[in-house]
């Protein structure tokens, strides 16, 4: 009778870790998510290399994966971006980006996924003049950036379901002036707010 007892308290706890164990999943897959900023192309918004230790990794943000089901990125967001725009993106690629996936996988997205700021949305216009970014027009005025931009780009139109994407540090950061507007289901999710380091916590 013991033994049915221990039995029966395994497989109640076993059913409990595995409910949390898929909530778990659910949620950083399809709602929040954390995220780890490397490189320095979000200066000085968001630092590239921990304060402590210059191999890891610096600021981690938290994004809001669910942002855009039903709304559109807007100007000034940062925004997680899937560079690889040329390939359609699946189910699996959402499912692979989830935490625990990475975790048991040792997946490392940090080469195709990018934190930058939405700069231009579907139909506007941007062109460079002067170290300036003009939008149908009208000069951009962005206390963010970390300095104005030295090399110029091409006029461009934004297209239907496109946004553009630029990082704060305009000289030093691989963007849509390299890999062109970014699709909008290659759009993942929207930073809402840095949780490390702790004296830096902010929202956005």
């Amino acid at each position: 009778m013991e033994r049915s007892k221990v039995m029966t308290e395994i497989v109640n706890w076993g059913k409990a870790i595995l409910v949390a164990f898929i909530i778990s999943f659910l949620i950083s897959t399809f709602i929040v998510q954390p995220f780890s900023v490397s490189g320095r192309s979000m200066e000085p918004t968001l630092d590239g290399t921990d304060p402590i230790n210059e191999d890891k990794p610096g600021d981690r943000v938290m994004i809001f994966k669910s942002a855009y089901i039903l709304d559109e990125p807007k100007y000034n967001d940062m925004v997680i971006i899937d560079s690889r725009v040329n390939r359609k993106r699946s189910l699996k690629d959402h499912l692979t980006e989830s935490t625990i996936v990475n975790m048991i996988l040792r997946e490392n997205n940090e080469k195709t996924h990018w934190i930058k700021r939405v700069i231009g949305e579907a139909g506007d216009t941007l062109e460079f003049n002067d170290g300036k970014i003009y939008r149908n027009g009208i000069e951009l005025v962005e206390s963010y950036i970390k300095e104005e931009m030295a090399f110029p780009f091409e006029t461009i139109v934004v297209p239907d379901n496109y946004v553009f994407v630029m990082g704060d540090n305009r000289n030093g950061s691989k963007d849509s002036r390299e890999i062109g507007p970014v699709p909008r289901e290659h759009v993942i999710g929207k930073v809402i707010f840095r949780y490390y380091p702790i004296n830096k916590i902010t929202s956005f």
